[in-house]
């Protein structure tokens, strides 16, 4: 069965559409006004081995809060469609990604529970090029809340902005292909006593 969803959100600040295969090659096509983010979308599609499409129009003459927000809610939205019942996933997942003299790891149970950490003291008031690296964690907050996770950041030493935040991305992309990926050994059965993952 395939393993897809599409999704649109618009609102007054924003309009997000997002496509993805969870079974797919790290395909993708990102089209956001902000450079920076776009990378890490694209960054993000590849290790986590997700065919991904986002279209992101934004009020960023405002602020890119809004626009990296409301991507990480529509591409929480569109994980948790494509998973499905959860059916003989693996659910958890996690990576540890070294990026020079940045190490950031990830922790990832599609639990169909929402929770967040975020244990990176790195990225306050930093900037690269025009993406404010605070916005990173809105981002995955926002994430984790739609696609009913718990997801936990943590960053215990690094340096430069871009390879934080970016080291950040990857991490997250493979513990969720982990999560993400099937494990025949379950039989199909969801991976969880209490037989539900959504209830």
């Amino acid at each position: 069965m395939p393993r897809s969803a599409s999704i649109r959100r618009e609102t007054t600040e924003t309009t997000i559409e997002i496509a993805l295969d969870l079974d797919g090659t790290g395909a993708s096509a990102i089209d956001t006004p902000l450079p920076f983010f776009s990378h890490m979308l694209e960054a993000f599609a590849r290790h986590a081995l997700i065919d991904l499409r986002v279209t992101a129009k934004g009020d960023i003459a405002v602020d890119g809060h809004h626009t990296v927000e409301d991507v990480g809610l529509v591409l929480g939205e569109a994980v948790l469609a494509a998973l499905g019942d959860r059916r003989g996933i693996t659910r958890f997942g996690n990576a540890t990604i070294p990026m020079d003299e940045t190490l950031a790891t990830a922790a990832i149970d599609l639990s169909g529970r929402p929770y967040f950490v975020w244990n990176v003291k790195l990225l306050d008031g930093r900037w690269v090029g025009g993406f404010d690296c605070e916005l990173a964690r809105e981002f995955f907050h926002a994430f984790a809340t739609r696609a009913l996770c718990n997801l936990h950041l943590a960053v215990p030493y690094g340096g430069n902005a871009h390879h934080v935040v970016e080291s950040l991305f990857k991490a997250c992309a493979r513990a969720l292909r982990m999560a993400a990926a099937h494990d025949p050994r379950t039989g199909g059965a969801v991976p969880s006593t209490k037989g539900t993952l959504s209830a």
